[in-house]
């Protein structure tokens, strides 16, 4: 490794001129700047990023937890969080929990040991404690959480409103005429899976259809499960003939049930309506399409970085800051899965 002093034995200048010139001090000539820039550049002198990390008390890493990464929406979240980060020059560690919440607590863990300047995490599943969360916070470490949230941990967030998206796809199936409307909704314990059932059976209520518990149909393996939309499928089909449409909590459990469908001569949409929920590249390209709720994972990425960037800097200056909770809209895109 090339080191200050090399440079400054190169050029016959003291070792606190080579680096004031590379900070770009004032007080330094240009000319000797110049020359002190062009000679690092020609020893191939890249800065001790430990040194400064010691000196700057940042490690100009940020860590980042989610569930799964092959997921069009986290792979979006993470598109935004990446091109953020770039441009205020740090680094992310992704990590996934892969839905667990023991593997979740122990990526806690490392990125605190790892000293990162902040995290950002969409919980798994599975986790339904916190202390792991209040730990980094007691830590002092920023953090920001988004989509998968826990409401009683005090941090920053971004999400969407899963309740009023939720009710505005049931809401759609309503409109086209649907009186028998499942739902094939997520795990019992994520936040935002308890939200958008709770916007389907708002809904409902609202407009004066019938709450049905036996309509509402667990995936327990969450966001990706395409089997697990079959299997429900399939015992719709034998538990409920009448039903004409279904609010389904994800796009590739939609697709999934849409499969079983179609195998088993059910046309959709003229049998059944489907609106999916997520927004996925393959929504847009099956036949028939599906109608489904556009979650903006690339704006969502976007602002967890800002509010955690923001955080960091505050926390840098010792100066004070309130947590936020950013909630970004969501739209109904209508495509061939429901009636016209």
């Amino acid at each position: 490794m090339v080191t200050l002093k090399q440079i400054a034995e190169e050029l016959g200048i003291s070792i606190t001129t080579v680096s004031k010139a590379l900070k770009e001090y004032p007080d330094v000539s240009k000319k000797t700047r110049k020359l002190v820039r062009e000679t690092a550049s020609m020893l191939n002198y890249k800065p001790n990023s430990f040194a400064v990390n010691l000196r700057t008390r940042e490690s100009k890493t940020i860590g980042l937890i989610i569930p799964v990464i092959v997921h069009h929406f986290f792979s979006s979240v993470i598109k935004g969080i990446i091109e953020q980060a770039e441009k205020k020059g740090y680094l992310v560690i992704i990590l996934q929990s892969n839905e667990s919440y023991e593997l979740e607590k122990k990526q806690i863990d490392l990125l605190l040991s790892k000293r990162v300047d902040g995290i950002l995490i969409s919980l798994a599943n599975g986790t339904a404690d916190f202390k792991h969360l209040n730990d980094v916070i007691e830590n002092e470490t920023p953090l920001v959480m988004f989509d998968k949230i826990a409401k009683m941990v005090k941090c920053s967030k971004v999400i969407i409103d899963d309740r009023k998206a939720s009710y505005k796809a049931t809401q759609h199936l309503i409109d086209i005429g649907c009186k028998r409307i499942a739902h094939f909704r997520g795990p019992l314990l994520p936040q935002n899976s308890i939200d958008r059932f709770l916007g389907y059976k708002k809904a409902l209520l609202d407009n004066g259809l019938e709450y049905d518990s036996s309509l509402v149909y667990i995936c327990e393996c969450g966001d990706m499960s395409f089997e697990e939309g079959k299997l429900n499928a399939k015992k719709l089909l034998k538990e409920h003939k009448d039903v004409d449409g279904i609010f389904i909590n994800t796009d590739l459990v939609a697709i999934g049930a849409m499969t079983e469908f179609m195998k088993q001569g059910v046309k959709i949409p003229e049998d059944i309506s489907i609106v999916g929920f997520s927004n996925w590249f393959m929504a847009s390209v099956i036949s028939p399409s599906l109608t489904t709720i556009n979650q903006p994972g690339l704006e969502m990425g976007i602002n967890a970085f800002k509010l955690l960037y923001k955080e960091i800097k505050k926390k840098k200056k010792n100066s004070d800051f309130s947590f936020k909770e950013l909630v970004l809209d969501t739209d109904l895109v209508i495509r061939e899965s429901t009636k016209n």
